[in-house]
């Protein structure tokens, strides 16, 4: 139906035509309440905002001379952190004569990593970075 048509429809029912697409041909139109629905859609954004879950980055750190209780500490931690679906960042800073020996930092990453159990997916190998040796890890998909 011609534009005019619909327009005076709209104004007979005290409603709003609405163009759903107007690049369309012929253009698609709706009669209805638009301040009703731009409310309603408000209401749907902020539901979905609500229940929208943001993933943090958390942070671990280790050091290459970690004892087995202070490994058991970080790894209950850890869990803690993945089991609330958040993503975690494992590090360790060498000093001095560390850094001649970043391949016992990797081991100990290693360790870490196997003592999760399979709770968690390694997004990124132990690599090192300047002094740092980074491990970047997930929670696992149920």
């Amino acid at each position: 139906m011609p534009s005019s048509q619909a327009l005076r429809m709209a104004y007979e029912r005290e409603l709003d035509l609405v163009k759903i697409s107007p690049t369309a041909n012929p253009p698609v139109c709706k009669i209805m309440d638009y301040s009703k629905f731009k409310y309603e859609q408000a209401k749907k954004d902020k539901e979905n905002r609500r229940n929208q879950t943001v993933v943090e980055l958390k942070e671990i750190r280790l050091s290459m001379t970690i004892d087995v209780g202070d490994i058991a500490v970080k790894t209950k931690q850890c869990l803690k952190f993945l089991d609330a679906g958040n993503k975690i960042k494992v590090s360790i800073r060498m000093k001095g004569r560390e850094n001649s020996r970043s391949y016992q930092g990797v081991k100990v990453m290693e360790n870490f990593f196997e003592g999760l159990d399979g709770k968690a997916v390694m997004d990124k190998k132990p690599t090192t970075e300047g002094r740092n040796i980074i491990m970047m890890l997930s929670p696992v998909k149920a």
